[in-house]
């Protein structure tokens, strides 16, 4: 725990901790953050990178200037304050006035039976200070008096009663406190967000600006532009946007805001530009974001006139009900001692009355279903994990809102449900009591023999970053796999590096480069004894099924995924309607997420629908015309795959192989030309010395950035037409300049050092980081002159260079080459080593190469740079990321299998789901059906098949022949060809003597003979094929596949 001195009037006060010393006075001024606290503060790049790809650094040093209090360090509370001590904040007290109990430990995840007995907040307070190490974390157990919540920003209730409710919400509103009460009761969750009478939002999405390239504007009383046809402008009416570029209209180069009006997809208005100057070409109009300003309600007046965020549209005023039953529930508890009890007829009758009775004194009266409010009775003592991640993710994420001003908060009720947890029928009231123990709050929800099936579920999770680390943390609470004959398996092959830390948050700073699912195993074991949990380092695919085989597969309850790519999903995916195992998909960027749930027979898999394929950049645009800052990055993402990883393994190939140039000679295109002349490039002009490596890097620089651009002048002049008569440089093409090397110049001098220290990495020369130095080497060397010459080719648009890149080249160019080379002979000793692209790692100038390389690019083309953080997350292809999102999303897909668990059948009990929390949106849809297809009277899905027993064949095995036999015979199909993955087992028109000898042989056998495979692999007991067949007409059908099971 961390702690810092403070001065303040009142010595005897507990004040929240601050790295220095600060001044926090009570006036109404004290909760915010001045301009020198947002300046002085730091931000550890490597630590917060994905994060700060969400939130943008502005909105860091904000969160990093702001203190802030949670209330109540029960398994909500505790949610909260690991999300926002895990996003950074200046300070964080956490407050608790009662004692760990037993029941606490079904959702409070750093809680153990030894501290029963103790101070909730003293308790847990250390263990949320291990998470950020920048964030001063204390505990507080005193009362909430008005001066002590002046010293403030945020102020964030749980387990709070009704009363200090409206107490510190007005006293927060009226000294512009920021303030948030978050709440649930077993299946229900409430968050009430008062953010003061003013609250400026200076980014209501988060979404980047659009850009757009103007193709004309008209000089009118509503000046109309007109954008380039290749792509929809994706503005709306009342959006602003900027120009810059624009020539002859020069005017709107002013940097104004101009409002827009929306006159269609490639269209849209700015006002009266009917003085302004004619508009010859050029222009760039960017989206322009303005400030919004909110004003909010007290909670007070906000319970007379509520304003609520709809969570699910198919329960369409549920939240108003919702409002009363909350309001209800607290008077029921200051009348009783206690809220109704588990499942209790009685109970719940006495609670209606309360809801009656306060919907009836309410000036937001609605009408009543009483099943609703008897079920929120029922189920309002549980404490489930999962609505606490759900509502714990969504609330840190407004407090995080609440301190930086970026994204639009909660107006300002939430109410959110997941009743269709529940069984069909009424839990009796006695199975929903169970001895004191830590899983007594879910029992209380669900009954003694849910929570049975639970702790004897056998489940395989695939991923250990964020996803399943949060993953992990619920199914310990929750009891999966920790009874009698109950088992988790959680395989990835990662290490732990700094930047898992600011949202993986079962790692810890001594845990990097450590396995991810050991670490993760071991972290759960210490949350709950229980777990019983293996952990596999392992890469799922092809190359694993012997470990991952039909035995595995077949124990399985259920397969949950927490990957972070679609090659992986897809591959597990199809092991799942395989092996008709339930699937729990969910994935995150940045504050989206989404969940899909995949149940045999019920619905369509993940891969029935996938998104569009990304756009990729053309080629010629990137060679030679780019015109924004991901072309430069992508195109020096290239060269850095190109100089340093790409050739360095052909140089190994072409050593130690003997059949790489034959096999290279048969690339397509002028890619054998292309690898020939990079192996002659590095073996002929190898660096014996850092000398040699930094005329190699300036001969790099003159080629890159003067002598190529000079060419592409020569070739086409500034003043080019084209034959329509057309400016060749206009619309999305731009003139480029030359740049000559300036080593005064940071992005100059930082192309030569990173690419002379790549470039002596790759033949082991010693690497030297002296700017200075090498400045000066530079400085007395000369790149070999250049001059344009005619007749050198450059395409000039996509046509061109697919053309070109379709062309072989002659033989005769490759021998040339090919000669020039030393024999493989002569190079046994020599080693040019291969440079991995690793992103977070500042120190092996990957990610100063490709900045600068593509910096200069951008300013060949006048085009703005990128800095290195930014170029980071376009070359790299980073995933943005926030703790807040994903302890969200695994709160949903959590909730997803509590009804996997109760064996649900019905489709529109599930959800699906979308949610924004910058917005905040939230899209939930019932799963979709899988596609039904028929052959005579048999319908079928992607989850039937043909099952055939191999063993039924009159020798031991089936032959090709019997399986042909069978189908005929059993389902009147006639196959006409039978596939195994790629090889063609059969085919009507294969050759006679062929298809006599292959209908007489054991299919298995069939299979080795095609796949060229001397024997099956020992974990292989069945064979999948595909068949096309004709139906007793003659038409040709579509059928199901068959799964061919081999004798054993």
């Amino acid at each position: 725990m961390s702690s810092a001195t403070v001065d303040d009037n009142n010595s005897n006060s507990s004040l929240p901790p601050s790295p220095k010393r600060i001044k926090l006075t009570t006036n109404g001024n004290s909760n915010m953050a001045t301009e020198s606290d947002v300046a002085s503060s730091s931000i550890d790049e490597g630590l917060y990178s994905r994060q700060l790809y969400v939130l943008g650094h502005e909105a860091m040093h904000k969160m990093n200037a702001s203190n802030i209090l949670i209330s109540g360090m029960k398994g909500l509370g505790v949610e909260i304050a690991k999300n926002v001590v895990l996003g950074g904040v200046k300070s964080c007290i956490l407050h608790d006035t009662e004692q760990v109990q037993l029941s606490d430990l079904s959702s409070q995840f750093f809680l153990t039976e030894n501290d029963i007995g103790q101070n909730r907040a003293e308790v847990v307070t250390p263990r949320v200070a291990e998470l950020n190490s920048y964030v001063p974390t204390e505990a507080y157990t005193g009362e909430l008096t008005s001066d002590y919540l002046s010293k403030f920003q945020v102020v964030v209730l749980t387990n709070s009663s009704f009363e200090q409710q409206l107490e510190l919400g007005d006293y927060c509103h009226a000294n512009s406190i920021k303030f948030i009460v978050a709440e649930t009761f077993g299946l229900f969750g409430h968050i009430f967000c008062d953010f003061g009478p003013e609250f400026t939002i200076h980014d209501t999405t988060g979404e980047n600006p659009i850009s757009n390239m103007v193709a004309s504007i008209s000089r009118d009383k509503q000046g109309v532009v007109t954008c380039l046809d290749d792509t929809r402008h994706g503005m709306e009416s009342g959006d602003f946007v900027t120009f810059s570029e624009v020539q002859g209209m020069t005017e709107l180069n002013d940097g104004k805001p101009r409002k827009i009006k929306v006159l269609g997809p490639f269209t849209f208005s700015i006002g009266d530009t009917s003085n302004y100057n004619n508009y010859v070409r050029g222009g760039i109009a960017v989206q322009s974001k303005q400030p919004a300003t909110i004003k909010f309600k007290s909670m007070k007046e906000s319970t007379k006139s509520p304003d609520f965020v709809i969570t699910d549209f198919a329960k369409f005023g549920r939240a108003e009900q919702c409002n009363i039953g909350f309001q209800a529930l607290h008077k029921y508890k200051l009348e009783h001692g206690s809220l109704p009890k588990p499942w209790c007829k009685p109970d719940a009758e006495q609670f209606m009355k309360i809801v009656h009775a306060v919907n009836e004194a309410s000036p937001a009266k609605v009408d009543i279903d009483s099943d609703l409010m008897k079920k929120l009775s029922y189920v309002a003592g549980g404490d489930l994990c999962p609505m606490q991640a759900v509502i714990g993710g969504i609330t840190a994420q407004e407090v995080m809102k609440a301190c930086s001003g970026k994204f639009m908060p909660i107006c300002q009720h939430l109410h959110f449900d997941a009743l269709e947890c529940l069984p069909t029928t009424d839990i009796d009231e006695t199975l929903a009591k169970c001895p004191n123990n830590r899983y007594s709050s879910q029992v209380a929800v669900f009954g003694q023999e849910f929570q049975q099936k639970l702790e004897q579920l056998k489940y395989f999770l695939v991923g250990a970053g964020a996803i399943g680390c949060e993953m992990l943390k619920n199914w310990a609470m929750m009891g999966v796999g920790c009874g009698k004959g109950g088992q988790i398996f959680v395989t990835d092959m990662d290490t732990i590096e700094k930047s898992n830390l600011n949202r993986q948050f079962l790692f810890r700073s001594q845990d990097v480069q450590k396995l991810k699912s050991s670490c993760a195993a071991d972290a759960v074991k210490r949350m709950n004894p229980n777990v019983q949990i293996t952990a596999h380092q392992n890469r799922v695919g092809g190359e694993t099924e012997h470990v991952y085989d039909d035995s595995f597969f077949e124990a399985l309850d259920g397969v949950t995924n927490a990957l972070d790519n679609v090659t992986a999903r897809t591959y597990m995916d199809r092991r799942c309607v395989y092996y008709k195992k339930s699937l729990l998909e969910s994935g995150t960027l940045g504050t989206k997420a989404n969940v899909q749930v995949v149940l045999p027979h019920l619905t369509e898999s993940y891969s029935s629908s996938q998104d569009p394929p990304e756009k990729s950049i053309p080629q010629c645009t990137l060679k030679n015309f780019p015109n924004a800052i991901e072309h430069t990055l992508q195109w020096a993402r290239e060269q850095f795959e190109g100089l340093f990883a790409n050739t360095a393994e052909n140089v190994d190939q072409y050593i130690r192989d003997p059949h790489f140039v034959s096999r290279t000679k048969k690339l397509p295109g002028s890619q054998p030309m292309e690898i020939f002349i990079s192996l002659r490039n590095v073996l002929n002009a190898k660096a014996n010395s850092f000398e040699d490596c930094v005329q190699w890097a300036l001969n790099l620089f003159q080629e890159n950035y003067n002598d190529s651009i000079r060419q592409l002048l020569f070739n086409f002049p500034a003043d080019a037409t084209t034959t329509s008569g057309a400016l060749f440089w206009s619309g999305p093409k731009r003139c480029p300049h030359p740049l000559v090397l300036d080593v005064t110049l940071d992005t100059h001098l930082e192309f030569i050092v990173s690419a002379a220290n790549l470039r002596a990495y790759m033949y082991g020369i010693k690497q030297c980081s002296d700017r200075t130095a090498i400045a000066k080497i530079v400085s007395g060397m000369k790149p070999p002159p250049f001059e344009p010459k005619a007749g050198v080719r450059i395409d000039a648009n996509e046509a061109e260079a697919a053309a070109n890149n379709d062309a072989i080249t002659d033989s005769e160019s490759i021998e040339r080459v090919l000669a020039e080379l030393p024999a493989p002979s002569s190079l046994k000793d020599v080693i040019v080593r291969k440079s991995d692209f690793e992103k977070d790692d500042d120190t092996n100038y990957h990610m100063d190469f490709i900045t600068s390389c593509s910096n200069l690019r951008a300013e060949n083309y006048s085009i703005p740079p990128a800095d290195k953080h930014k170029s980071k997350l376009i070359a790299g292809k980073i995933i943005p990321a926030i703790a807040t999102t994903t302890a969200m999303v695994v709160g949903l897909v959590c909730i997803e299998m509590y009804k996997m668990v109760q064996g649900h059948t019905d489709i529109e009990l599930y959800k699906n789901g979308f949610v924004n929390l910058a917005l905040p949106f939230f899209g939930f849809s019932n799963p979709v059906a899988p596609v039904k297809n028929k052959y005579y009277d048999h319908e079928f899905s992607l989850w039937d098949r043909f099952e055939v027993d191999g063993s039924t064949g009159a020798s031991g095995e089936m032959t090709l022949q019997e399986l042909i036999d069978y189908f005929q015979n059993e389902h009147k199909l006639e196959i006409t060809m039978l596939s195994q993955g790629v090889a063609m087992i059969f085919a009507f028109f294969m050759a006679p003597a062929t298809k006599k000898e292959r209908l007489a042989m054991p299919l298995s056998k069939v299979v080795l003979q095609v796949t060229k495979k001397q024997s099956l692999p020992a974990h292989v007991k069945s064979l999948v094929m595909e068949m096309c067949c004709n139906d007793t007409s003659g038409e040709d059908v579509e059928v199901p596949y068959i799964k061919y099971d081999l004798p054993a």
